[in-house]
């Protein structure tokens, strides 16, 4: 990543990864359709060929979203004990729509930081 010798007021990482909006002037989008980056930012030009977001966002997605749905459905099961249909036409798209907007929100919060705190590939120190 080269150094940023633009001058832009700061963006608060949080609410730029929250809107997924550039992470220098946050203004411009992020994300090309759902979960796709850019190449560079519509607005200031940022070249987002430094994003690498992995598998991080997922993991917490995962985890975030498993509670939810699990403690839902338990509580479901033993105060209500509707049946298995109800589960599954509750459940089933309850995830798909929590995971995928919590994995946009958490990507863009990842990608904002790694700008901000300028992440890059460790090294290691040969001395």
């Amino acid at each position: 990543m080269d150094e940023d010798k633009a001058l832009y007021p700061p963006v608060d990482p949080f609410k730029a990864g929250a809107l997924g909006c550039c992470p220098r002037c946050g203004q411009g989008k992020l994300f090309n359709g759902l979960l796709k980056v850019r190449p560079s930012c519509t607005n200031c030009g940022l070249d987002y060929s430094f994003v690498d977001s992995g598998d991080g966002p997922v993991v917490f997605v995962i985890l975030i979203v498993g509670f939810i749905v699990v403690g839902a459905a338990l509580w479901t099961e033993v105060n209500i004990n509707p049946p298995l249909w109800v589960h599954f036409s509750l459940w089933i798209p309850l995830v798909i729509v929590l995971g995928l907007a919590v994995t946009r929100i958490l990507k863009g919060l990842l990608i904002a930081l790694q700008y901000r705190n300028h992440a890059r590939p460790g090294e290691i120190d040969r001395g």
